[in-house]
């Protein structure tokens, strides 16, 4: 089992990111997406897989509370006849909604994001990062704040190479306060794993702390979907209160 990049590795805490590509093995993409979390409301989340994608909820409804909710709980990935969604919030549904058959996924996620803007965590404003796979295409977006205020929605094709995936993220990477947040176009990373369950460890894996530093890790997913059978969908979730 390979790592999945050294870019990964290096992010020591990139809050939510999304990676889409595909597998060594042609014929399939992969979509991942991962959380970690600093606080304690943060750390409270767990990743299931039910209602027709993989949701983001609560492990301690107390913890959970001293939290923003609408920010803490939501859809993560969608699926749908005509391809899948996910994202960092609930702008997930409103992706899922503009997928049709044929369609140009650059269009989707600027369509279905042209009413959202970043999120009103001052004074972070997380962007929303977003993605989709649909019509044999893949597509990530990230709306952030701009250095005026105003509300920047960039929309990117993504080429589904075998071996590659294109990673966005909430955050940089480096654990400071404030939090720098994601700039520029999604990094390349490599793609080692030939199974959902093998790449999604290998994910988890690069996401450990460096010896003696706090461990953010939360959860994370990946899904594998044959282009060809898109119902044929292979998903692999790793929840760190869940581990032994």
């Amino acid at each position: 089992m390979g790592r999945t990049t050294g870019l990964i590795a290096s992010l020591e805490y990139p809050g939510r990111l999304i990676v889409i590509g595909a597998p060594r093995e042609g014929g399939k993409a992969a979509i991942i997406y991962a959380i970690t979390g600093r606080s304690p409301s943060s750390q409270a989340r767990k990743l299931v897989l039910r209602d027709g994608g993989i949701w983001v909820q609560p492990t301690d409804e107390e913890i959970l509370k001293k939290g923003n909710v609408d920010l803490l709980v939501y859809p993560a990935v969608l699926f749908d006849k005509a391809g899948i969604a996910v994202s960092n919030g609930k702008q997930t549904a409103d992706v899922r909604d503009g997928l049709l058959p044929g369609a140009d996924p650059v269009a989707v996620l600027s369509k279905a994001l042209a009413a959202w803007d970043f999120e009103p965590d001052a004074p972070i404003f997380t962007p929303r990062i977003s993605g989709c796979l649909v019509g044999g295409g893949a597509g990530l977006s990230v709306v952030l704040r701009g250095p005026s205020g105003e509300t920047l929605r960039r929309a990117f094709e993504v080429a589904l190479r075998p071996g590659e995936g294109r990673l966005v993220s909430t955050y940089e990477g480096p654990n400071a306060d404030p939090l720098p947040v994601f700039g520029g176009e999604p990094r390349r990373v490599g793609l080692a794993g030939a199974t959902a369950a093998e790449t999604a460890e290998t994910t988890y894996q690069d996401l450990a702390p460096a010896a003696a530093a706090k461990d953010f890790r939360v959860a994370v997913a990946c899904v594998f979907v044959p282009l060809a059978d898109p119902e044929r969908i292979d998903v692999r979730i790793i929840n760190r209160h869940e581990r032994t």
